[in-house]
Protein backbone atom coordinates (compact mmCIF):
# COMPACT_ATOMS: atom_id res chain seq x y z
CA UNK A 1 0.00 0.00 0.00
CA UNK A 2 1.30 3.45 -0.92
CA UNK A 3 2.05 6.45 1.54
CA UNK A 4 -1.27 8.11 0.38
CA UNK A 5 -3.09 5.28 0.47
CA UNK A 6 -2.35 4.54 4.19
CA UNK A 7 -2.77 8.23 4.75
CA UNK A 8 -6.09 8.45 3.70
CA UNK A 9 -7.11 5.09 5.54
CA UNK A 10 -5.90 6.22 8.84
CA UNK A 11 -7.54 9.79 9.20
CA UNK A 12 -11.08 8.90 8.21
CA UNK A 13 -12.09 12.80 6.42
CA UNK A 14 -15.03 13.25 8.59
CA UNK A 15 -16.62 15.97 9.21
CA UNK A 16 -16.95 15.92 13.17
CA UNK A 17 -13.58 16.49 13.55
CA UNK A 18 -13.70 19.79 15.77
CA UNK A 19 -12.02 22.93 17.51
CA UNK A 20 -10.50 23.42 20.76
CA UNK A 21 -13.08 24.71 23.46
CA UNK A 22 -10.38 26.85 24.57
CA UNK A 23 -8.92 30.20 22.23
CA UNK A 24 -5.37 29.27 22.44
CA UNK A 25 -4.21 32.41 20.73
CA UNK A 26 -5.07 35.98 20.73
CA UNK A 27 -8.88 37.05 20.46
CA UNK A 28 -10.07 38.41 17.18
CA UNK A 29 -11.98 41.80 17.43
CA UNK A 30 -13.22 43.15 13.73
CA UNK A 31 -13.41 46.81 13.18
CA UNK A 32 -13.09 49.05 9.92
CA UNK A 33 -9.60 47.57 9.85
CA UNK A 34 -10.58 44.18 9.88
CA UNK A 35 -9.17 43.13 6.96
CA UNK A 36 -5.63 44.16 8.38
CA UNK A 37 -6.39 42.70 11.57
CA UNK A 38 -7.28 39.78 10.31
CA UNK A 39 -4.31 39.05 8.53
CA UNK A 40 -2.37 39.98 12.03
CA UNK A 41 -4.52 37.55 13.65
CA UNK A 42 -3.77 34.77 11.22
CA UNK A 43 -0.33 35.56 11.35
CA UNK A 44 0.08 34.74 15.02
CA UNK A 45 -1.94 31.54 14.34
CA UNK A 46 0.44 30.53 11.79
CA UNK A 47 3.81 31.42 13.92
CA UNK A 48 1.73 29.48 16.61
CA UNK A 49 0.99 26.19 15.32
CA UNK A 50 3.60 26.42 12.67
CA UNK A 51 1.95 26.14 9.26
CA UNK A 52 3.45 27.10 6.10
CA UNK A 53 0.07 29.23 5.26
CA UNK A 54 -3.32 29.60 6.83
CA UNK A 55 -6.06 31.51 4.89
CA UNK A 56 -9.90 32.95 6.29
CA UNK A 57 -12.74 34.35 5.35
CA UNK A 58 -15.75 35.31 7.04
CA UNK A 59 -19.36 36.37 4.74
CA UNK A 60 -22.16 38.32 6.03
CA UNK A 61 -25.79 38.23 4.05
CA UNK A 62 -23.77 37.40 0.83
CA UNK A 63 -20.75 40.13 1.40
CA UNK A 64 -17.49 39.03 2.40
CA UNK A 65 -17.23 41.23 5.58
CA UNK A 66 -13.08 39.77 6.40
CA UNK A 67 -10.29 37.88 4.50
CA UNK A 68 -6.90 37.08 4.84
CA UNK A 69 -4.39 34.81 3.51
CA UNK A 70 -0.84 34.96 5.00
CA UNK A 71 2.14 32.60 5.01
CA UNK A 72 4.16 30.56 2.09
CA UNK A 73 3.37 28.47 -0.49
CA UNK A 74 6.32 26.17 0.55
CA UNK A 75 7.25 25.13 4.05
CA UNK A 76 10.52 27.08 5.16
CA UNK A 77 10.59 28.65 1.52
CA UNK A 78 10.04 32.88 0.89
CA UNK A 79 7.04 32.22 -1.42
CA UNK A 80 4.53 34.47 0.01
CA UNK A 81 0.89 33.50 -0.42
CA UNK A 82 -1.64 35.86 -1.76
CA UNK A 83 -5.73 36.25 -1.21
CA UNK A 84 -6.05 34.95 -4.51
CA UNK A 85 -4.00 31.55 -4.10
CA UNK A 86 -6.11 28.63 -4.40
CA UNK A 87 -6.44 26.12 -1.28
CA UNK A 88 -7.12 22.17 -1.36
CA UNK A 89 -10.80 21.90 0.03
CA UNK A 90 -10.75 17.96 0.14
CA UNK A 91 -14.12 16.43 1.32
CA UNK A 92 -16.22 19.97 1.41
CA UNK A 93 -16.38 19.23 -2.28
CA UNK A 94 -18.70 16.70 -0.85
CA UNK A 95 -21.94 19.26 -0.65
CA UNK A 96 -20.98 20.64 -4.30
CA UNK A 97 -21.72 16.74 -5.05
CA UNK A 98 -24.92 16.75 -3.42
CA UNK A 99 -25.55 19.94 -5.09
CA UNK A 100 -25.47 18.74 -8.27
CA UNK A 101 -27.84 15.81 -7.73
CA UNK A 102 -29.58 18.30 -6.54
CA UNK A 103 -29.93 19.90 -9.46
CA UNK A 104 -30.27 16.41 -11.66
CA UNK A 105 -33.49 16.09 -9.23
CA UNK A 106 -34.97 19.07 -10.17
CA UNK A 107 -34.07 18.19 -13.84
CA UNK A 108 -36.18 15.26 -13.36
CA UNK A 109 -33.36 13.10 -14.38
CA UNK A 110 -32.68 11.46 -10.95
CA UNK A 111 -34.95 11.37 -7.44
CA UNK A 112 -33.79 11.23 -4.27
CA UNK A 113 -34.81 7.55 -4.20
CA UNK A 114 -32.92 6.42 -7.08
CA UNK A 115 -31.52 3.11 -6.82
CA UNK A 116 -27.90 2.27 -7.65
CA UNK A 117 -29.19 -0.69 -9.85
CA UNK A 118 -31.83 1.37 -11.30
CA UNK A 119 -29.35 3.91 -12.50
CA UNK A 120 -26.23 1.74 -13.24
CA UNK A 121 -27.35 -1.62 -13.13
CA UNK A 122 -26.97 -1.96 -17.43
CA UNK A 123 -23.56 -1.03 -17.02
CA UNK A 124 -22.53 -3.25 -14.04
CA UNK A 125 -24.37 -6.36 -14.12
CA UNK A 126 -24.07 -8.43 -11.33
CA UNK A 127 -24.29 -6.45 -8.72
CA UNK A 128 -25.61 -7.69 -4.85
CA UNK A 129 -28.81 -6.51 -4.23
CA UNK A 130 -28.37 -4.86 -1.09
CA UNK A 131 -25.71 -2.38 -3.33
CA UNK A 132 -28.76 -2.40 -5.58
CA UNK A 133 -30.85 -1.38 -3.72
CA UNK A 134 -29.08 1.34 -2.10
CA UNK A 135 -30.51 5.19 -2.92
CA UNK A 136 -29.42 8.07 -3.81
CA UNK A 137 -30.34 9.89 -1.01
CA UNK A 138 -28.55 7.36 1.31
CA UNK A 139 -25.18 7.39 -0.54
CA UNK A 140 -24.73 11.41 -0.10
CA UNK A 141 -26.55 10.71 3.59
CA UNK A 142 -23.79 8.15 4.79
CA UNK A 143 -26.57 5.85 5.46
CA UNK A 144 -26.48 3.38 2.53
CA UNK A 145 -24.46 0.79 4.17
CA UNK A 146 -21.19 1.44 2.19
CA UNK A 147 -18.55 1.05 4.31
CA UNK A 148 -15.84 3.69 5.62
CA UNK A 149 -12.55 3.29 3.56
CA UNK A 150 -11.55 -0.57 3.61
CA UNK A 151 -7.96 -1.59 2.50
CA UNK A 152 -9.92 -3.61 -0.30
CA UNK A 153 -11.23 -0.36 -0.81
CA UNK A 154 -8.23 2.36 -0.69
CA UNK A 155 -6.07 -0.71 -3.11
CA UNK A 156 -9.23 0.47 -5.85
CA UNK A 157 -8.65 4.02 -5.45
CA UNK A 158 -4.86 3.54 -6.01
CA UNK A 159 -5.62 0.96 -8.93
CA UNK A 160 -2.93 0.51 -11.51
CA UNK A 161 -5.08 1.21 -14.53
CA UNK A 162 -5.10 5.06 -13.27
CA UNK A 163 -3.69 6.03 -16.19
CA UNK A 164 -5.48 3.83 -18.99
CA UNK A 165 -8.63 5.49 -18.44
CA UNK A 166 -10.76 8.77 -17.98
CA UNK A 167 -12.56 9.57 -14.66
CA UNK A 168 -15.48 8.33 -15.75
CA UNK A 169 -14.57 4.78 -16.63
CA UNK A 170 -12.58 4.54 -13.29
CA UNK A 171 -15.14 5.27 -11.11
CA UNK A 172 -17.43 2.66 -13.11
CA UNK A 173 -14.64 0.02 -13.19
CA UNK A 174 -13.65 0.92 -9.48
CA UNK A 175 -17.80 -0.08 -8.71
CA UNK A 176 -17.51 -3.33 -10.99
CA UNK A 177 -15.03 -4.47 -8.69
CA UNK A 178 -16.46 -3.97 -5.71
CA UNK A 179 -20.03 -4.69 -6.58
CA UNK A 180 -20.23 -8.07 -5.35
CA UNK A 181 -19.52 -6.71 -2.19
CA UNK A 182 -22.54 -7.60 0.83
CA UNK A 183 -23.36 -3.99 2.55
CA UNK A 184 -25.45 -3.63 5.65
CA UNK A 185 -26.41 -0.83 7.90
CA UNK A 186 -24.88 -1.14 11.33
CA UNK A 187 -27.34 -1.48 13.80
CA UNK A 188 -28.08 2.34 16.21
CA UNK A 189 -27.46 4.93 13.73
CA UNK A 190 -26.80 4.23 10.28
CA UNK A 191 -24.05 6.44 9.46
CA UNK A 192 -21.03 5.21 7.93
CA UNK A 193 -18.26 7.85 6.64
CA UNK A 194 -17.96 6.55 3.12
CA UNK A 195 -15.79 8.52 0.18
CA UNK A 196 -16.53 5.31 -2.07
CA UNK A 197 -20.51 5.88 -1.44
CA UNK A 198 -19.69 9.52 -2.72
CA UNK A 199 -17.97 8.54 -5.83
CA UNK A 200 -21.42 5.51 -6.60
CA UNK A 201 -23.45 9.02 -6.29
CA UNK A 202 -20.92 10.83 -8.87
CA UNK A 203 -21.32 7.83 -11.08
CA UNK A 204 -24.97 7.97 -10.68
CA UNK A 205 -25.07 11.79 -11.84
CA UNK A 206 -22.65 10.80 -14.00
CA UNK A 207 -24.89 8.05 -16.25
CA UNK A 208 -27.84 10.67 -16.31
CA UNK A 209 -26.66 13.77 -17.19
CA UNK A 210 -24.14 11.91 -19.86
CA UNK A 211 -21.39 13.95 -18.59
CA UNK A 212 -18.28 13.62 -16.65
CA UNK A 213 -18.22 14.85 -12.91
CA UNK A 214 -15.24 16.94 -13.89
CA UNK A 215 -17.21 19.04 -16.68
CA UNK A 216 -20.41 19.27 -14.57
CA UNK A 217 -18.90 20.64 -11.35
CA UNK A 218 -17.47 23.17 -13.45
CA UNK A 219 -20.50 24.08 -15.84
CA UNK A 220 -23.04 23.86 -12.93
CA UNK A 221 -21.40 25.06 -9.71
CA UNK A 222 -18.13 27.08 -10.26
CA UNK A 223 -19.33 29.16 -13.74
CA UNK A 224 -22.35 30.36 -12.71
CA UNK A 225 -21.17 30.99 -8.96
CA UNK A 226 -18.07 32.88 -10.82
CA UNK A 227 -15.88 30.78 -8.87
CA UNK A 228 -12.71 31.69 -10.84
CA UNK A 229 -9.88 30.65 -9.33
CA UNK A 230 -11.76 26.47 -8.80
CA UNK A 231 -9.91 23.88 -10.37
CA UNK A 232 -9.53 19.91 -9.86
CA UNK A 233 -6.83 18.47 -8.02
CA UNK A 234 -3.31 19.18 -7.05
CA UNK A 235 -3.40 23.01 -6.33
CA UNK A 236 0.00 24.63 -8.18
CA UNK A 237 0.11 24.46 -11.82
CA UNK A 238 2.45 21.34 -13.13
CA UNK A 239 5.96 23.04 -13.19
CA UNK A 240 4.65 26.31 -11.23
CA UNK A 241 4.67 27.13 -7.33
CA UNK A 242 1.44 29.42 -7.97
CA UNK A 243 -0.48 28.22 -4.97
CA UNK A 244 0.30 26.92 -1.70
CA UNK A 245 1.17 23.29 -2.20
CA UNK A 246 -0.24 20.48 0.25
CA UNK A 247 2.70 19.15 2.27
CA UNK A 248 3.15 14.75 3.78
CA UNK A 249 3.99 14.77 7.45
CA UNK A 250 7.20 11.98 7.47
CA UNK A 251 7.58 9.49 9.82
CA UNK A 252 9.54 11.61 11.69
CA UNK A 253 7.69 14.52 12.35
CA UNK A 254 9.24 16.49 8.97
CA UNK A 255 7.49 17.85 6.22
CA UNK A 256 7.96 17.24 2.56
CA UNK A 257 5.90 19.64 -0.10
CA UNK A 258 4.44 17.67 -2.20
CA UNK A 259 4.21 19.66 -5.84
CA UNK A 260 2.31 18.81 -8.90
CA UNK A 261 0.30 16.23 -10.31
CA UNK A 262 0.15 12.96 -9.07
CA UNK A 263 1.40 13.37 -5.90
CA UNK A 264 0.31 16.24 -5.02
CA UNK A 265 -3.30 15.24 -4.83
CA UNK A 266 -5.22 11.96 -4.11
CA UNK A 267 -6.23 10.22 -6.93
CA UNK A 268 -8.66 11.50 -9.79
CA UNK A 269 -11.14 8.55 -8.94
CA UNK A 270 -12.05 10.03 -5.80
CA UNK A 271 -13.67 13.36 -7.44
CA UNK A 272 -17.00 13.52 -6.42
CA UNK A 273 -15.71 12.48 -2.85
CA UNK A 274 -13.24 15.36 -2.46
CA UNK A 275 -10.58 17.36 -5.02
CA UNK A 276 -12.42 20.72 -5.33
CA UNK A 277 -9.85 23.76 -4.94
CA UNK A 278 -10.33 27.73 -5.00
CA UNK A 279 -8.89 30.37 -3.15
CA UNK A 280 -10.22 31.73 0.23
CA UNK A 281 -12.65 34.71 -1.27
CA UNK A 282 -14.16 31.61 -3.82
CA UNK A 283 -14.88 29.50 -1.32
CA UNK A 284 -16.20 32.54 1.00
CA UNK A 285 -18.97 32.70 -2.10
CA UNK A 286 -19.83 29.39 -2.15
CA UNK A 287 -20.26 29.17 1.64
CA UNK A 288 -22.56 32.82 1.34
CA UNK A 289 -24.22 30.96 -1.21
CA UNK A 290 -25.57 28.30 1.49
CA UNK A 291 -26.02 30.51 4.29
CA UNK A 292 -28.26 32.69 2.05
CA UNK A 293 -30.21 29.41 1.51
CA UNK A 294 -29.85 30.48 -2.78
CA UNK A 295 -31.84 33.36 -2.07
CA UNK A 296 -29.19 35.71 -3.25
CA UNK A 297 -28.72 33.71 -6.67
CA UNK A 298 -27.99 32.23 -8.76
CA UNK A 299 -30.42 29.67 -8.51
CA UNK A 300 -28.17 26.58 -8.73
CA UNK A 301 -31.95 24.78 -7.37
CA UNK A 302 -35.07 25.18 -6.12
CA UNK A 303 -35.32 26.45 -3.09
CA UNK A 304 -37.18 23.19 -1.28
CA UNK A 305 -34.08 21.29 -3.18
CA UNK A 306 -31.56 23.28 -1.38
CA UNK A 307 -33.10 22.83 1.77
CA UNK A 308 -33.63 19.34 1.66
CA UNK A 309 -29.50 19.12 1.18
CA UNK A 310 -29.21 21.27 4.08
CA UNK A 311 -31.75 19.00 6.45
CA UNK A 312 -30.41 16.04 8.50
CA UNK A 313 -31.46 12.74 7.12
CA UNK A 314 -29.30 11.12 10.08
CA UNK A 315 -28.07 10.74 13.59
CA UNK A 316 -24.01 10.06 13.60
CA UNK A 317 -22.94 7.68 16.54
CA UNK A 318 -22.91 9.20 20.05
CA UNK A 319 -19.25 9.29 21.14
CA UNK A 320 -19.18 9.15 25.30
CA UNK A 321 -15.51 10.23 25.72
CA UNK A 322 -15.00 12.70 22.41
CA UNK A 323 -12.07 14.79 22.24
CA UNK A 324 -12.14 18.74 23.92
CA UNK A 325 -14.88 20.88 21.98
CA UNK A 326 -15.64 17.71 19.38
CA UNK A 327 -19.48 17.18 19.55
CA UNK A 328 -20.55 14.10 21.19
CA UNK A 329 -23.42 13.59 18.11
CA UNK A 330 -24.69 14.96 15.44
CA UNK A 331 -26.77 15.28 11.60
CA UNK A 332 -25.60 14.54 8.41
CA UNK A 333 -27.26 16.03 5.86
CA UNK A 334 -26.11 15.90 1.96
CA UNK A 335 -22.61 16.52 2.14
CA UNK A 336 -23.27 18.70 5.05
CA UNK A 337 -22.96 18.28 8.99
CA UNK A 338 -25.47 19.83 10.93
CA UNK A 339 -23.72 19.96 14.46
CA UNK A 340 -24.54 22.42 17.96
CA UNK A 341 -21.09 23.48 19.33
CA UNK A 342 -20.31 25.12 22.94
CA UNK A 343 -19.91 28.24 20.69
CA UNK A 344 -23.12 28.02 18.64
CA UNK A 345 -26.25 29.01 19.47
CA UNK A 346 -28.23 26.00 17.82
CA UNK A 347 -27.30 24.06 14.80
CA UNK A 348 -24.67 25.21 12.40
CA UNK A 349 -23.90 23.52 8.58
CA UNK A 350 -20.49 22.46 9.18
CA UNK A 351 -17.88 19.99 7.50
CA UNK A 352 -14.09 19.13 7.50
CA UNK A 353 -12.06 18.10 4.52
CA UNK A 354 -8.41 16.91 3.78
CA UNK A 355 -6.16 14.87 1.44
CA UNK A 356 -3.59 14.22 4.09
CA UNK A 357 -1.57 16.64 2.70
CA UNK A 358 -4.05 20.25 3.19
CA UNK A 359 -7.15 20.83 5.68
CA UNK A 360 -10.66 23.39 4.84
CA UNK A 361 -12.73 24.15 7.60
CA UNK A 362 -16.23 25.50 6.67
CA UNK A 363 -19.06 26.56 9.28
CA UNK A 364 -22.18 28.03 7.96
CA UNK A 365 -25.39 29.57 10.02
CA UNK A 366 -28.52 30.04 7.65
CA UNK A 367 -30.43 31.82 10.98
CA UNK A 368 -28.06 35.00 10.26
CA UNK A 369 -26.94 34.00 7.01
CA UNK A 370 -23.56 34.09 8.34
CA UNK A 371 -20.62 31.66 7.21
CA UNK A 372 -16.61 31.38 8.40
CA UNK A 373 -14.35 29.12 6.04
CA UNK A 374 -10.39 28.33 7.04
CA UNK A 375 -8.21 26.52 4.47
CA UNK A 376 -4.26 25.68 5.37
CA UNK A 377 -1.73 24.11 3.18
CA UNK A 378 -0.87 20.86 5.72
CA UNK A 379 -2.51 18.06 7.17
CA UNK A 380 -2.99 16.55 10.55
CA UNK A 381 -3.95 17.70 14.34
CA UNK A 382 -2.19 20.89 14.63
CA UNK A 383 -3.50 21.89 11.29
CA UNK A 384 -7.43 21.40 12.50
CA UNK A 385 -6.63 23.01 15.52
CA UNK A 386 -5.58 25.92 14.11
CA UNK A 387 -8.05 26.25 11.75
CA UNK A 388 -10.91 24.94 14.82
CA UNK A 389 -9.48 28.26 16.68
CA UNK A 390 -9.75 30.58 13.77
CA UNK A 391 -13.47 28.95 12.95
CA UNK A 392 -14.90 29.87 16.15
CA UNK A 393 -13.23 32.96 17.35
CA UNK A 394 -14.66 34.41 13.66
CA UNK A 395 -18.01 32.98 14.25
CA UNK A 396 -18.67 34.49 17.30
CA UNK A 397 -16.71 37.58 16.85
CA UNK A 398 -19.02 38.43 13.88
CA UNK A 399 -21.99 36.76 15.05
CA UNK A 400 -22.07 38.86 18.17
Amino acid sequence: MTYFAERLRIPKITYITCVVTGLLGSAFAPSNASASELESYLSEIRAEYGLPAIAAAVVADGKVVSAAAVGTRVLGQDLPVSIDDRFHLGSNTKSMTATLAGIMVDEGKLTWESRVGDILGDLLPGMRASLADATLEQLLSNSSGVPSDTDEIVDLYFSADAFDYNPTELRLNLIDRWKENEIAVPEGSPFQYSNLGYIIAGAMIEKVAERPWELLINERIFAPLELGTARLGAQATYGLIDAPVGHRIEQDGSATPMLWAASGDLPKVIGPAGNANMSILDYAKWAGWNAGQGARGPALVAPETLRHIQTAKVQTPERPYPPPGTPSTGGYALGWGIVTFAWSDGPVLTHNGSNSMNLARIVVDTERDLAVVVTTNFPGGRANAAAGEVMQNLYEAYAK
